[in-house]
């Protein structure tokens, strides 16, 4: 792993750890130290997933070149280090899932925002030409671009508060806030994909299932009672 990656990713850990903290402080429901441990090793086994399923879509056996798992700039696909991830935290916290999926969602939009920011240090901000006045070049390029990796972080980031405040000041029923962030998280990555330079399609159906998988989740969550109601009518 290169450099600029690791400073994108430390960006992301500290964005992350500091949301975790403030809820921490605030005595949040559902935060506890473990989750920075969870989220951590949740972000490793989704990279570790992604990488290996990049390999096998390129044709490379990790078994024969195990040396090229590490090369992380080679290529992750997205879609299946997502999945990777949740099914680590799903197993973390397996006697408490929803109590510990809902103490990350705030952390989780705040990491991810942390992640695009750091394109500032691998580069990597722009996406298509732009002439609005805050579109910017590469050194060396007279064509302005979006800055589309800022725009996905400012999303991402006013969202992590936005949740963080929510659980704080009215807590939702439990799976509400996990399901809710599932799906800004794929909204965001969807509605800056148009700026960003077409590699791949495949990435925007993850991330439309993401949006649909996320609203059907908070639907179903929230029409589940809340503890200490009422019991409905006997059939």
């Amino acid at each position: 792993m290169e450099f600029t990656l690791l400073a994108a990713a430390a960006v992301a850990f500290l964005a992350l750890t500091a949301e975790l903290a403030w809820e921490r402080r605030h005595g949040l429901p559902g935060s506890s130290k473990d989750l920075l441990e969870i989220a951590f090793t949740a972000a490793v086994a989704g990279m570790l997933v992604g990488r290996l399923a990049a390999m096998v879509g390129d044709g490379v056996n990790p078994i024969l070149h195990p040396a090229d798992v590490l090369i992380v700039r080679g290529g992750v696909a997205t879609g299946p280090a997502s999945l990777g991830a949740l099914a680590w935290v799903a197993w973390a916290g397996r006697h408490r899932l929803w109590q510990v999926a809902d103490g990350l969602s705030a952390a989780a939009l705040a990491g991810l925002a942390g992640w695009h920011a750091g394109c500032l240090a691998r580069h990597a901000c722009l996406g298509t030409p732009s002439d609005l006045p805050w579109a910017y070049a590469q050194r060396g390029s007279g064509v302005t671009r979006h800055p589309v990796e800022l725009y996905a972080a400012v999303l991402l980031v006013v969202a992590a508060v936005a949740l963080g405040f929510w659980k704080w000041k009215k807590p939702p029923r439990p799976g509400v806030a996990a399901s809710l962030a599932l799906a800004i998280a794929g909204g965001v990555r969807l509605v800056t994909e148009p700026l960003r330079p077409a590699l791949s399609h495949e990435p925007v159906a993850w991330y439309g299932a993401a949006v649909v998988a996320g609203l059907i989740a908070v639907w179903w969550r929230a029409r589940r009672p809340g503890p200490g109601a009422a019991p409905g009518p006997a059939p």
